[in-house]
């Protein structure tokens, strides 16, 4: 698709009363940032040279201190009014060195633009449909660290009183574990989904397929959105993080994406969509009609290959926080073991087969990711793995169609069954040295660049007394 021109959309929005440019990026950690100028210093210089608003000092992993003049190009294609304050647009902005000196090689944009490069060269098109999960509350309360006083929080949702206990005298209530699908009034958050799904339809051009209350109790949902090429649905992500949070503002309420925000009940995770299609995108190369098991084509096959040879490393990426790692617990529907399967939901990677006969559809799920991810790494990595496995072709084994968390660990050594890290810590070594697979897609000092960082929250996060500890060790 020929992209607009950028000073015609430029003076689109000027007649639609738009004052105000909120250009985005996103830093490696997965953090977005903001900058606002006003739309009259979007004129042809700006799309050419860039604006000199980003003190790239300022962005960890970024640049040090005394180089740190860096430059924002507007991606005018992303323009989106915001419809909380119409005089405001969105846009998506490519980081670029100072002084002409072209791209930054750590900007996540640019690492998923070079993703879908490496798969044209090789004459793939590859298509990302993430499920991202997520609450919404009513506040929470963090304590400030202080000599006298360790870190702690209190989550306050309308779906259960302040102290905790499910509410049954003033309306209905949501049971840990067992809210999956259900209907308003049960469901009280329904509304704001609605107004989301409206919210990204309507201005950001998102096409929704479903949105639904989720498994966990407090408040957790899922807005489903039809997939597309791995650079637009990172952006999608982003946005979609972004409107939800705002929304939920204008209702005074919270949205958040961690992981596993309290104990004992189901994560927020976000199973990831992908098929590989030929350079034009019209035949999906996943689907084989003659495939008994799953209509799975043996390129699929050695696409899996390559996500659960490399998913120890790929645990880094796609599950970057010392919290994803208490959501890949067994029991809560999130995967642990290395083995893929057809419909099976203790499996790693799994085939969706909800219909028969469409090829348009086949795909592969990969499920260890959370939405604490940087979108555009985590489905540049796992691009990667899968065409490393095609390259290689590395064989996935027989597919597993058991309840892996029923399996005894004998059962699981036998079959040769491998694990994901169990730490933050642990999925950095991997990465540490299993990264070669990554390197036709990321800079080398991306790679670096990005261990650095998570081994600092890895480390500063070891240093922290919890509240779990102090209950569990206070009498020792």
């Amino acid at each position: 698709m020929e992209a607009p021109n950028p000073l015609e959309v430029v003076e689109k929005l000027k007649k639609e009363g738009v004052r105000w440019i909120e250009l985005h990026f996103v830093d490696l950690a997965g953090y977005l940032r903001a900058v606002t100028v006003p739309i009259h210093s979007l004129d042809e210089e700006a799309f050419e040279s860039g604006l000199g608003q980003l003190d790239g000092s300022s962005v960890e992993g970024f640049m040090g201190i005394e180089e740190s003049d860096m430059v924002l190009k507007p991606d005018m294609s992303t323009a989106a009014i915001v419809p909380w304050y119409k005089k405001r647009a969105r846009v998506f902005a490519d980081v670029y060195k100072s002084m002409g000196g072209g791209r930054f090689p750590r900007d996540p944009r640019y690492i998923a633009e070079r993703a879908e490069e490496y798969a044209a060269s090789l004459g793939y098109k590859s298509f990302f449909g993430p499920e991202v999960e997520f609450k919404i509350l009513n506040r929470v309360e963090v304590d400030i660290l202080s000599p006298l006083q360790g870190i702690g929080y209190s989550v306050y949702s309308f779906e259960f009183t302040e102290e905790g206990s499910q509410v049954i005298d003033v309306g209905y209530f949501q049971r840990p574990k067992k809210a999956y699908h259900t209907p308003p009034p049960i469901d009280k958050i329904v509304y704001i989904r609605d107004e989301i799904a409206e919210a990204l339809e309507d201005y950001f051009g998102f096409r929704i397929e479903a949105h639904h209350h989720e498994v966990a109790a407090l408040g957790q949902l899922e807005i489903d959105f039809r997939f597309s090429g791995l650079k637009k649905t990172a952006d999608n992500v982003i946005t979609l993080k972004y409107v939800a949070r705002n929304i939920a503002a204008l209702h005074d309420m919270v949205a958040t994406f961690i992981p596993k925000l309290v104990y004992g009940d189901n994560g927020n995770g976000m199973h990831t969509h992908v098929s590989l299609w030929d350079a034009k995108g019209e035949k999906n190369l996943f689907y084989d009609p003659d495939d008994p098991y799953a209509e799975i084509s043996q390129t699929a096959r050695y696409f899996i290959g390559g996500l659960l040879e490399h998913s120890r490393a790929l645990a880094a990426l796609v599950a970057p926080t010392t919290n994803s790692y208490k959501r890949l617990v067994p029991g809560f529907e999130a995967p642990v073991y290395l083995v893929w399967s057809k419909a099976n939901r203790s499996a790693a990677v799994r085939v969706p087969v909800y219909h028969k006969g469409v090829a348009a559809s086949k795909r592969v799920e990969y499920r260890p990711p959370d939405p604490s991810c940087n979108p555009y790494l985590a489905f540049a990595g796992m691009l990667a793995a899968g065409l490393d496995g095609i390259r290689k072709k590395i064989d996935p084994g027989d597919p597993v169609d058991k309840n892996v968390y029923s399996m005894t660990e004998e059962e699981r050594k036998r079959l040769g069954i491998k694990e994901l890290p169990r730490s933050l810590d642990e999925a950095l070594d991997e990465l540490e040295t299993d990264n070669e697979f990554l390197k036709p897609i990321f800079p080398k000092e991306a790679i670096e660049a990005y261990i650095e960082i998570k081994r600092k929250e890895a480390g500063m996060l070891r240093q922290y007394p919890s509240p779990a500890e102090i209950y569990l060790y206070f009498n020792l």
